[in-house]
């Protein structure tokens, strides 16, 4: 049991499992393996017909999904505050993307786009609008996850990804962390990162994926 969480707090914070998952066409989180497009990058980007990405296939990844009530964020969520605590979350801080709220709005979005990956997890609680984090998938296949108001979305350390707005252009998201925020991020080529690594190793230290996810 984490230290000081009650057995009601465990329970709010519990992870379900991917046949459970809020993921889908009407849930606040949608997966799908993408095309391979230049065409704006805030487009949908579907393979033709739709493949949607199974949510077992994202959780063998290390994403972990929850569907919040994002109405309840501001009278204080207990089922967040649980996650929080439960998780180590003791940072959190607001941010929104808009061409009038982001200044060189263009600029930022296409830096957001490059392909990276973090030393740390990258916790993002969607209170408003939408947009997309696109991970690679252990066949160098972009997964495009569709975050909508009251997905929680954790991307785990040291996988490659990369995140825009869609054609709503705007979104306001909660960043959780633990301790104090490091938000370098590592672009691709970064096969000498320890959180690298250390996330391979996390899908079962399998010789053949490492070899395909490398740059």
């Amino acid at each position: 049991m984490v230290e000081g969480a009650t057995a009601e707090e465990l329970a709010l914070a519990a992870e379900l499992p991917p046949n459970r998952w809020p993921l889908g066409p009407d849930s606040p989180i949608e997966a799908w393996y993408m095309d391979d497009s230049d065409e704006d990058q805030r487009l949908p980007h579907r393979l033709t017909p739709n493949q949607p990405c199974p949510a077992e296939a994202l959780h063998a990844l290390g994403v972990r999904v929850w569907a919040l009530d994002a109405d309840a964020y501001e009278r204080g969520d207990p089922q967040l505050a649980a996650i929080r605590k439960v998780r180590g979350y003791s940072y959190e801080d607001r941010i929104t993307i808009t061409p009038e709220a982001l200044p060189n709005y263009e600029e930022k979005i296409k830096g957001f786009y490059q392909e990276h990956l973090h030393t740390d997890e990258e916790i993002r609680y969607v209170l408003e609008g939408s947009g997309y984090f696109d991970v690679r998938d252990l066949q160098e296949r972009w997964v495009r996850i569709w975050n909508k108001r009251g997905a929680l979305l954790v991307i785990p350390e040291g996988i490659y990804h990369r995140f825009t707005l869609d054609t709503g252009n705007s979104i306001t998201a909660l960043r959780l962390f633990v301790g104090v925020p490091v938000w370098t991020p590592h672009n691709r080529p970064a096969e000498h990162v320890p959180s690298r690594s250390k996330y391979l190793a996390s899908l079962g230290g399998n010789v053949e994926a490492s070899a395909v996810l490398a740059a």
